[in-house]
């Protein structure tokens, strides 16, 4: 069954910041949302793996998500209420359909193995009881689970399910998803971040990324040029995509995130896990390296400076 809405376009992977006490730093999270706002960008994934939920609390989600919906001003969020316990994902969904989140996004249950019969009955548990659209989340380096194509068929055929996200390494996965999404009227949004013009030739209704919160106005860019056919040379903007991957991926996910944020003149808040010293040093590399594209490229920094 598919849902009347169906995302499309660039939509923020949304890094959340917060203090040292773990607490939403709404006033950084107001800047970066705007930023990315006034780049254009079509919605908002919260609470995704680049908005880091497992380090929050069920409560703690709560708050974030509703900072997320009310500082977005508008802008179509999906709410990401994976969690390995069903009754806390339902109780999220819920949540999130009262305070105006236009769809959910599912991850399968993490940390003990899961067959994909046991994948299927989870998502339908779940979608059965939260009264939004689901968009199925394939992330298996995150969750050690890939969601076959057979689940997301299945699904489709007995949810409402507005679409997929296609992240990790598994690039050409994307066809399969794309070819079926056309047959069962779901969009399929990448999380590709560094190979949108691929994607966007494939078919892809959008992009989900993380290096929207970085780079907003060049993913919103080849949107334009290449699955809007608006005018423009893609090339310039897909390598300079590329050289921020390539710098950024020197640190783990998602602390690369915010040193991007950071080397924008964003604050991206306190770590949410323990750093070490060796990757505080690599985060400094990080945010000089990117700053010295930005200023090569002529990229605006935010003036106030990070964190």
């Amino acid at each position: 069954m598919s849902s009347s809405f169906r995302p499309k376009g660039i939509y923020s992977a949304l890094w959340i910041p917060t203090d040292e006490a773990g607490r939403i730093d709404r006033a950084a999270l107001a800047a970066l949302i705007e930023f990315e706002r006034s780049h254009g960008i079509h919605g908002i994934l919260a609470l995704g793996s680049t908005g880091e939920f497992p380090q929050f609390s069920i409560e703690e989600r709560k708050v974030a998500l509703r900072s997320v919906i009310e500082l977005s001003r508008g802008l179509p969020v999906m709410a990401n209420i994976t969690d390995i316990r069903p009754r806390a994902a339902i109780e999220l969904g819920r949540y999130a359909k009262e305070i105006g989140a236009v769809a959910a996004a599912l991850m399968p249950p993490m940390f003990y193995p899961v067959s994909p019969a046991d994948q299927l009955a989870y998502f339908l548990h779940v979608a059965e009881r939260v009264d939004l659209p689901v968009m199925l989340y394939n992330f298996p380096e995150l969750t050690g689970k890939r969601i076959e194509l057979n689940v997301v068929s299945d699904f489709s055929d007995r949810a409402m399910m507005c679409g997929i996200k296609q992240s990790g390494a598994e690039f050409d996965y994307h066809r399969e998803l794309i070819s079926l999404g056309k047959a069962k009227n779901f969009s399929v949004m990448s999380g590709s971040d560094t190979r949108l013009p691929e994607v966007f030739a494939m078919g892809a209704a959008g992009a989900i990324g993380g290096l929207v919160n970085i780079v907003p106005e060049w993913m919103v860019s080849l949107h334009r040029m290449c699955a809007e056919g608006q005018p423009g040379d893609p090339r310039t903007l897909a390598d300079a995509m590329i050289e921020v991957g390539r710098i950024v991926d020197q640190l783990t996910f998602p602390l690369n995130v915010a040193a991007g944020i950071d080397a924008r003149g964003f604050r991206p808040g306190g770590p949410k896990m323990i750093v070490s010293g060796e990757s505080r040093a690599l985060y400094g590399k990080v945010v000089s390296d990117l700053r010295a594209l930005f200023l090569r490229m002529k990229v605006p920094v935010a003036a106030y400076g990070g964190a």
